[in-house]
């Protein structure tokens, strides 16, 4: 783990349009905290983000001497950093079933983001992750319908990973039928927290907006 001098304050190194970083800025805003957020271009890193990751990637988190470089590591140390409001439910059981759900996401959502967002993507190959990404939206649209957020009475981490993937639906090209109106109720929901919008970047709000 990186060691830096000591900063004055916490900065968040953040592509404006990747979906990771806009779940770790989703919590920054849900829990107030002040912080640098400095909008990098994926394609030009500065020399200072290399110093600090060893992977030179995006999102990359100092806070003082520590560095982190892995979303979902960052999302949860700043659910321990700043305790309210609890993005993490107490009990044990609720925990390790919240962090499963939010490793499915990943496995069986980001990764499909992921191919529809990258512009090196050819048109087969991202229609196909569109349709699949579509149809395992929709095989799980009851879900939604069950509580106000995501297997939850109460916002969680696993909002703030499902929460940017919606946003992005119409940037993807994907539309959901009448079968998927729990989903964008739930996704409405979530759209009208402030701290969704003010988690929002530029790009972000260019993709809704010119829709």
């Amino acid at each position: 783990m990186a060691v830096v001098a000591k900063k004055s304050s916490m900065i968040f190194f953040s592509d404006p349009s990747d979906h990771y970083c806009h779940r770790v800025r989703i919590v920054l805003a849900e829990k107030g905290v002040a912080v640098d957020i400095q909008d990098v271009n994926p394609a030009n890193l500065p020399q200072e983000l290399s110093d600090l990751n060893p992977y030179n990637s995006l999102p990359t988190l100092v806070d003082r001497e520590l560095v982190l470089y892995e979303p979902s590591v960052m999302m949860e140390y700043l659910d321990e950093r700043f305790p309210h409001p609890p993005l993490l439910p107490v009990y044990p059981v609720s925990r390790a079933q919240s962090r499963l759900m939010m490793h499915r996401i990943q496995k069986d959502w980001c990764s499909l983001v992921d191919t529809i967002m990258d512009p090196k993507t050819k048109e087969t190959p991202a229609a196909r992750a569109r349709k699949e990404l579509r149809e395992s939206l929709l095989s799980v649209a009851p879900i939604f319908a069950e509580k106000p957020f995501f297997m939850s009475e109460e916002f969680t981490l696993v909002d703030c990973c499902v929460a940017p993937i919606l946003w992005r639906l119409p940037a993807m090209g994907i539309e959901l039928p009448k079968q998927g109106q729990a989903i964008l109720d739930y996704a409405e929901r979530l759209f009208e927290r402030e701290s969704f919008k003010e988690s929002l970047s530029e790009i972000e709000k260019e993709m809704r907006d010119t829709l």
